[in-house]
């Protein structure tokens, strides 16, 4: 006689495999979504601190792109005294501005924005 059984998976097995891969793949995509989250909260972060500062502007302001600065600058802190630096920074140049805030020309010139 002749047999007929051969090595194989049991579907067991098979069933197992396939339920431990669909939770994998869940669980890839609800970290990868959470971690996506997470950095945009840390964005966000540091568009707060720009909004706290823009209350102090006056007629003449930084330029968008010395707020893009200090963004980065923030969100590149990797300590406290880095992010003061950056908060210092930027506040002299609001200060710098706001000297200008008497004419547009003026402020125009010295690399602000007159609002």
């Amino acid at each position: 006689m002749v047999s007929n059984k051969g090595q194989g998976l049991s579907l067991t097995t098979i069933i197992v495999a396939a339920l431990a891969l669909i939770v994998l793949v869940v669980l890839v995509m609800v970290f990868t979504g959470r971690i996506g989250s997470f950095e945009k909260g840390l964005s966000n972060e540091g568009k707060v601190e720009l909004v706290k500062m823009r209350v102090q502007y006056g007629d003449c302001a930084p330029t968008p792109s010395s707020e893009l600065v200090f963004d980065q600058a923030l969100s590149a802190a990797e300590n406290t005294e880095a992010e003061t630096t950056a908060k210092s920074d930027f506040f002299a140049e609001i200060d710098t501005c706001r000297g200008y805030s008497g004419d547009k020309a003026v402020c125009e010139s010295n690399g602000c924005k007159w609002s």
